[in-house]
């Protein structure tokens, strides 16, 4: 029996912040917010509109301005559903199996993150550019690679590789192999295991990692500018096109096109909150399965 001269402390009591201390801190992190996020964000919308509707219209339906958006699209559609493969594939092996090199692996995975994406794309080049390494066999065999659709796709897939990955991993290492070994005990094949236990254990991860992916491929800016070489109409794309309007001092087209850039950001957001709240429940409870 606990002796009644023992002062008992109420644990939710002791841990909880003071009043002022929770007010400075919401305020700290809200006037964080609006300086450096909310007003930025308004103000490439503010400027896009600035002149109107048809400035604005006029902005992005220009030749320019329509090849740089599909060349993004273009981008995006070969760079994320080649990383989902990979980045699937590594995810799996990395969870799933002991094998050596792995903590190498996981290091080459997280190695875009470390790496800056202006040196990434100078690698590109180093590599495949008409001086570089492999130039002299890529131009015998009349093969273009840099200033090229290639270039800009490789470039793409290797700074938005780990999103993917980096997403599976933690959630397929807490999931275990339990399931996996059940299923396959009962006489499932491996590829059916995978398709029917795994990948929908992990859907919402990887939901989370394309959207993350694709947001990046399409705003991605540095390694896409080393390899491009800026060429209007043909090798840029959206955010490469929105510098070169800047620098020409046409701000209202470049804030236009720039906001489809944030517009796309805002869906991106909106939609991975939407998932959170509307499936929480199936979500807490994949992670806790």
């Amino acid at each position: 029996m606990a002796d009644p001269t023992t002062p008992v402390y109420r644990t939710d009591t002791a841990l909880r912040d003071g009043f002022w201390i929770r007010a400075l801190l919401l305020t700290l992190a809200l006037a964080f917010l609006t300086l450096f996020l909310f007003l930025p964000l308004l103000s490439v919308f503010v400027e896009a509109s600035r002149k109107g509707y048809a400035a604005f219209a006029e902005a992005v339906t220009e030749p320019d301005a329509l090849s740089a958006i599909r060349l993004t699209l273009l981008v995006a559609a070969i760079a994320v559903p080649f990383n989902v493969v990979v980045g699937i594939a590594a995810a799996w092996a990395i969870a799933k199996f002991e094998f050596r090199g792995k903590s190498l692996l996981i290091s080459f995975i997280d190695l875009p993150f470390s790496v800056s994406p202006v040196i990434s794309g100078l690698v590109f080049v180093l590599l495949f550019g008409a001086q570089g390494f492999l130039g002299p066999w890529l131009k015998a065999n009349n093969i273009e690679i840099i200033f090229a659709l290639p270039g800009l796709v490789l470039a793409t897939v290797f700074v938005t590789f780990p999103f993917v990955a980096r997403e599976l991993i933690p959630h397929m290492q807490a999931l275990g192999s339990t399931d996996e070994e059940a299923a396959l005990t009962l006489g499932a094949s491996p590829w059916r295991t995978f398709f029917t236990i795994t990948l929908p254990n992990v859907k919402w991860s990887l939901f989370y990692g394309v959207l993350l992916c694709n947001a990046r491929a399409m705003g991605e800016f540095g390694a896409v500018t080393v390899v491009s070489g800026r060429i209007r109409g043909l090798t840029t794309t959206m955010p490469l096109h929105v510098e070169i309007l800047y620098n020409e001092y046409n701000s209202v087209a470049a804030f236009a096109v720039a906001s489809l850039l944030a517009g796309l950001a805002l869906v991106t957001l909106t939609l991975k909150t939407y998932l959170e709240w509307h499936y929480a429940d199936a979500i807490a409870a994949t992670k806790r399965h």
